[in-house]
Formats: structure tokens, sequence, C-alpha cells
């Protein structure tokens, strides 16, 4: 407690300060948001109970360096609401009614980025921009460039195909942006950057470490968006594949006959639903694949730090490390202890992995078990750099001032769900299956749209339904998510 409250009293005295236009680098940190795609709960291994089979030193690293949350929870189930969340301190809902797959950023809407920017900072995104509307497009609010980056690399859709870079090869493809992946060369700024060889992953970390070198003499923000463990989960290197015991896929290739149900011959659609569901790939391999992608995304996140501390920078950097929501369970993830993943608003859906890190200002070590969000970000930045926020409609708060009672809601089209203290109320179910789920999936214990409570103090996995022992403590959540509803939804 004492360090807790040495800490909160650093950022409290960050917090009284104006809104600055400018900032000297030996009063602000850099900051690099860390954010990662479809990890599983239990593949962390900071976290104590994570899997046995799992590794990821570098992680580790950065988690140990700092503070972890094992409680830390998303805005959405799903990748484009859940960014938009993380990236702007506001639940999307606020303005995408319908909790939907693409809420988009309006444009009184601010970001991070925004923020930075007129601070003085230096702004980059590399990798995913995902806000769920106008994709492979430019000149629209959704675009880095338009809500307060001066830089991108990158793409904007779900995901993108880890191979296959090149101008060559989208000329070829009959649908390159016809599925929830493309394929073919990266958004950069107003143009597109061509690879003809390299491997994402690796070439957004190379990206990474040049920006970190050229913009290391002034304050910068870096959001490094990394689409690993996304599908195309076997697309990894060959030295992955032979430490875990897999054999390559062949990537695709518009000349072969891939075809698959309704899709036209030669479809790089074709190709990504057949590998991105059970069926091509068994469950023993799938977690093999997801193994090595994950591994390969590890040593990578490690490249990034040791380029921190080879250009000094240890100390001097903000970083804040997530997954974007919970496991799914078509990738091979492992979500245990939680019921279900990526999709559903049970706790695999939204509980991920989470770290701060922050030599010299954090204590190494720590474990934050109160429940956190990835609205906290904004804030805990801001409290940092010394930018006074005024705006009341943040949902956010400093992710080392944590409240034990607070509000969470979310929304995701027909299913619900509100947080107080241990309580939690939802009426979830699962239907949003395009094959089985994998063996590591922990099935809910109904499939329904009847509302359930849990004690997730007691039952983190949410197996014991507690709704017909408390039927006041049903009513006090059911009145306070439509409270919070009729209150906050709508004003934009």
């Amino acid at each position: 407690m004492k360090k807790l409250f040495i800490i909160a009293l650093f950022f409290g005295l960050f917090s009284c300060k104006n809104n600055a236009q400018s900032v000297k680098k030996d009063k602000t940190p850099n900051i690099l948001l860390i954010v990662v795609d479809d990890q599983g709960y239990a593949d962390f291994e900071p976290f104590k109970n994570h899997d046995p089979v799992i590794t990821n030193p570098n992680m580790t690293k950065l988690a140990n360096s700092g503070m972890i949350f094992t409680e830390a929870y998303t805005t959405a189930p799903v990748c484009s609401p859940s960014r938009v969340g993380m990236l702007t301190g506001k639940n999307q809902i606020r303005w995408d009614k319908n909790a939907s797959w693409g809420p988009g950023l309006p444009d009184s809407v601010k970001t991070i980025a925004e923020y930075l920017k007129e601070a003085g900072y230096a702004t980059a995104r590399i990798g995913k921009n995902d806000l769920g509307k106008n994709f492979h497009k430019y000149d629209v609010r959704e675009y880095p460039l338009k809500h307060g980056y001066d830089e991108f690399l990158g793409f904007s859709a779900h995901a993108h195909d880890y191979w296959l870079l090149s101008q060559e090869i989208k000329d070829r493809t009959p649908d390159p942006d016809g599925t929830s992946a493309v394929l073919g060369p990266l958004m950069h700024n107003n143009g597109v950057k061509s690879y003809k060889d390299g491997y994402l992953t690796d070439i957004l970390t190379d990206e990474a470490i040049q920006y970190i070198q050229k913009s290391k003499n002034k304050p910068f923000f870096l959001t490094l968006a990394y689409n690993s463990v996304h599908h195309l989960i076997h697309e990894v290197p060959q030295k992955y594949l032979d430490k875990y015991h897999v054999k390559p896929i062949p990537n695709y290739d518009p000349d072969s006959l891939m075809a698959f149900e309704k899709h036209p011959v030669g479809s790089y659609s074709a190709y990504y639903d057949k590998y991105s569901r059970l069926g091509a790939i068994q469950d023993e391999d799938l977690r093999k694949y997801y193994l090595a992608n994950l591994n390969c995304l590890d040593d990578n996140i490690g490249r990034v730090l040791e380029s921190i501390k080879k250009e000094g920078l240890e100390k001097e950097t903000l970083i804040i490390f997530l997954s974007d929501n919970g496991g799914t369970p078509l990738n091979g993830a492992n979500n245990s202890p939680l019921t279900a993943g990526k999709y559903s608003l049970w706790e695999g859906g939204i509980r991920v992995p989470m770290a701060i890190s922050w030599p010299g200002k954090i204590a190494a070590g720590q474990v934050q078990n109160s429940y956190v969000s990835a609205t906290d970000i904004l804030p805990t930045i801001a409290s940092a750099v010394g930018i006074k926020l005024t705006d009341k409609t943040l949902d956010g708060i400093n992710l080392l001032q944590p409240v034990k009672d607070r509000v969470l809601v979310w929304k995701w089209q027909k299913t619900w769900a509100i947080r107080k203290a241990d309580w939690k109320l939802t009426n979830t179910n699962e239907d949003h299956w395009k094959s089985r789920p994998s063996n590591l999936y922990i099935k809910p214990i109904r499939d329904d749209f009847s509302l359930k409570l849990f004690n997730l103090e007691d039952d983190p996995g949410e197996r014991i339904d507690l709704s017909s022992q408390n039927p006041e403590k049903v009513k006090e959540l059911e009145q306070a998510y439509q409270n919070w509803c009729t209150t906050n939804i709508g004003n934009y």
C-alpha cells in the first residue's frame, strides 16, 4: 500500500498541471503503447496461473519491471470497438448505440494521439488500425493521420497476411481487400510501402525500432499494434514451426485452386476462411501454431525493449501492454480459468493480459488485483505527461488509482453486462461461430439470454449463477445498467 500511495502521489502531482502546448524532454516520458491481438488470458506468463506450456520471457521482463493487472477489461469482445475504447478513454457505445462491429470515430471524440500531439509530442502508429469503419481509406476520420498521428505504417482492416506484402501479389489477387484480412503493401502515410520479402511481425518491429532511433531527441508517442496472434495463425517463420513441431502450410497463391464453398476459385477469402477455422487444422496442431506465433511475437517485443535500452531511454519511457480482447476459441488460445472467449461478454472475451512499466517511477514487481479498464489508458498517460483533462464524459480513470466499486458496462450487439465491485450481471450467450471452438474452450454454464449473476471474486470462471439467491442484487445491477445507458448513450 505504501508503494501505491507514493505512485499515486507522483501521478497526482502531474495531474495538477495545465494542458501544455509544448513539453520538455527532461520532464515528460516517451509513451509506448503495445497492443497485441487475441492473446489468451492463460497465455501470459506473468500471471500466476498461466498455462505451463507458455514461455514469453520478454512480456514477463516488461511486466516484472512494473505492474501487472489481473483484472483488466477491454470495452468490447472484438477488435474494432475495443480499440476505439482504448484510444479515446470512452466506452464506444456512447455513440454506437447498436454496439456493432463498426463504431467508427466521431469528429467530436478526442484521441490519446490528439492530446499528446497538442502537448508537443511526435506521434506514430505502426501496425493494425481498426476502428470498424472506412477500411483502406486515407481521407477519413478513422485513418491515423486524421486523428492525431503524424506518421502511420500498417493496415486499416481486421487483419493482414503475415507474408504477402508486395504490390505484385496484390495485383494478382482477385479480392485483395475482400475479406476480414487483406494482403499486399502496407499503407504508409498518404501512400503505400511494398515489401517483396519479410514477415509482418518482424517488419513492424523493424519499423518501430527505426522510429524510436530517429525520434529519441523529442518526446514521442508510439502505438505499436501487432496483428499477432490473430489469424492466419499458421503463418509463422520456419524456425518457430520447427520448435513446435508443425509443418508449414503453403501461402496463398492466386493461381492455386483454393476454392471454398461460396467463394470464387483463386480468392483470398477462400484461403482465409479455410485456415481461420478448425477443419483444415485440427486442435493439437492449432495450439502449436498459436504457440509458435506467440513465441515470435514475444521475441519481437524483446527486440523493441532492447532498442529502448540501447538508446538509453528505459527510464524515460512509459510502456503499456495489453491485448485488444480475449483469446478467440478459433485460433488455439487458452483463456483458462475464464469462460468462453472473443465474441462474447463472458470473462474470456473481455478480460485480458495487461501490464505497465516506467522504471524509476513505477515500482517493479507489483500485482494489481483491482479491476481496471482499457479506457483508463488515456487518463493514465495524461496524468504522467501533465495534461489536465476537462472532458466529463471520459469513462477512464488513472490505472494506478483504481476504484474498488466503480461501475463498468458492456454492450455487444444483443448482449450486455455490468460489473460493480465483485458482482457481474449479464445476459450474454454464445452464437457467433463459423466452426466449433477448440478443445481449450471453456463452455458457458448456459447458452441463452437469461440474466446471470456472478461473484467474480469467488468465481472468476463464472460457473455458479447466483441470480436466484440474490434477486435484489440482480435488480440493483440491472437498474444501474439501464441508468448508465439512459444517461450516456446518444450524446454524439
